[in-house]
């Protein structure tokens, strides 16, 4: 996948002159972003989907890199003991109530790389939403040289899901100067791709997790 064009089309440059220009408004507003309440993302549900959750902690590398915000890591795994690795879900959120002072949401296209992933192919893919509505998500396939996974992600900020990294950052400055609002979320869905198995199917327990969270997600990231 090739991201370098983005650096020569016209919303690059669109939004790094939003940028530019909003820099200067958000450093005269001083500290005064609205950050709406929200639960806290340890209270979030250990049981989503059918699936028990565990915790796995970040190392203080990796929190030092993120910055300040507010983070989840948990592996969603089938209650049955015969086949626990089989439908295993990982989740990663990272809640910032605010992106001022050069803070922002590390996108997975950097973070991953750095782990040892290669992204293979990038698409979106459709996660319905309440009352016919429904989101548009990033659709990844990645690999470590040895194995494969299936990976959805998208920023949520206020309603809305936006699974483009610039449109993420284009959205934060339009909201900072229209709402007085910098706060957003990443949302990450990992699930790996087994011997044998199908990327659809892997896509299809992904995707059926997303659907799983959506409603709740308002309560710990608010639109």
């Amino acid at each position: 996948m090739n991201n370098g064009g983005m650096f020569r089309t016209p919303i690059y440059w669109s939004v790094m002159g939003l940028m530019l220009a909003v820099l200067g408004l958000l450093v005269a507003r001083g500290n005064q972003d609205r950050v709406p309440p929200s639960t806290a993302l340890d209270q979030f549900p250990v049981m989503l989907a059918g699936l028990n959750s565990t915790e796995v902690p970040l190392a203080q590398e990796a929190l030092d890199v993120l910055g300040k915000g507010y983070f989840l890591n948990r592996l969603y795994n089938a209650p049955s003991a015969t086949t626990p690795q089989r439908d295993t879900i990982g989740l990663f959120i990272a809640y910032f109530p605010t992106q001022r002072s050069g803070q922002s949401i590390h996108s997975p296209q950097n973070c991953l790389p750095g782990a040892g992933w290669t992204f293979l192919s990038s698409d979106t893919t459709t996660i319905p939403g309440p009352n016919g509505t429904s989101h548009q998500v990033g659709d990844y396939l990645i690999s470590d040289g040895s194995h494969q996974a299936e990976v959805l992600y998208w920023y949520k900020a206020e309603k809305r899901w936006i699974a483009n990294d610039w449109a993420a950052k284009y959205y934060m400055l339009l909201d900072s100067m229209r709402f007085g609002r910098t706060d957003a979320a990443l949302v990450r869905i990992t699930t790996m791709i087994h011997p044998g198995e199908d990327r659809a199917q892997a896509r299809q327990r992904v995707v059926a997790f997303a659907d799983a969270l959506s409603p709740l997600l308002p309560s710990y990231v608010p639109d």
